[in-house]
């Protein structure tokens, strides 16, 4: 018999029918599910309880959705899926600005939901991959682009005033999938299959990765010089690159 415990999600809404559709879905699928019907009451379960992913509905009657979600993403390192009824770009982008892992516009169907779950649930908890052994002459071992250098060994990242910036697995793949690719527009489709999310049919999934990454590099995110938009074609790393061998 497994001994690995549920998954633990609270669903955020002050929409009652709405809110008991998704505990009831979710929990028949085998996930362990939490409510709150306000921001005050999600904030006392946050508090009191850990949780591997919160559902959260923006529109809350008495605290801002995002308030919520900019202070738990601060807080805490548990998955968040954002939910608003209103489809408008500005909403998504602040959404994944925020932090959010992704967002989901009403009206939705709870099988969308559990959907969009698993695949953030698998990108947030894939291990790291054990290094591969170093061949000198064919492996590199560091990339240094515009001040930065990587470390692919330690998987350390510096920054040009020689801080140690930490990634996560995925920016950490999706770095290197830039810096092999000197010169050149890399596309959703191989970014998606860099970061292990191949199977996720979202490209939000993307769109999130590359707003954190662009945090971590850029001096302004929101008008980046290094990590560049292609439209329609995907994006590019616009530095010189120096590969060093192993």
């Amino acid at each position: 018999m497994s001994t690995t415990p549920p998954i633990r999600v609270l669903v955020v809404d002050d929409d009652q029918a709405m809110r008991q559709l998704l505990v009831d879905y979710l929990s028949g699928h085998g996930l362990s599910v939490d409510s709150a019907a306000t921001g005050a009451q999600a904030q006392s379960a946050v508090q009191e309880s850990v949780y591997d992913m919160v559902l959260l509905d923006l529109g809350l009657p008495d605290i801002d959705g995002a308030e919520l979600a900019r202070r738990w993403r601060a807080e805490s390192s548990m998955s968040i899926i954002c939910v608003t009824g209103r489809n408008e770009e500005a909403d998504m982008v602040m959404g994944l600005e925020l932090g959010a892992d992704d967002y989901i516009t009403k009206p939705f169907s709870p099988r969308e939901v559990l959907a969009r779950m698993r695949a953030v649930l698998r990108r947030t908890a894939t291990p790291a991959a054990p290094a591969a052994p170093v061949t000198r002459s064919k492996h590199p071992r560091a990339y240094r682009f515009a001040g930065w250098d990587l470390n692919l060994n330690t998987r350390r990242l510096t920054a040009p005033d020689q801080r140690q910036v930490s990634l996560t697995n995925a920016e950490f793949s999706l770095l290197v999938a830039f810096l092999g690719a000197p010169g050149r527009i890399v596309s959703r489709e191989h970014l998606l299959e860099s970061t292990r999310a191949f199977d996720e049919v979202y490209d939000r999934a993307i769109d999130v990765q590359i707003l954190r990454l662009r945090r971590k590099l850029e001096a302004d995110p929101k008008n980046p010089t290094l990590l560049r938009t292609e439209r329609g074609a995907g994006y590019f790393l616009d530095a010189e690159i120096e590969t060093l061998w192993g």
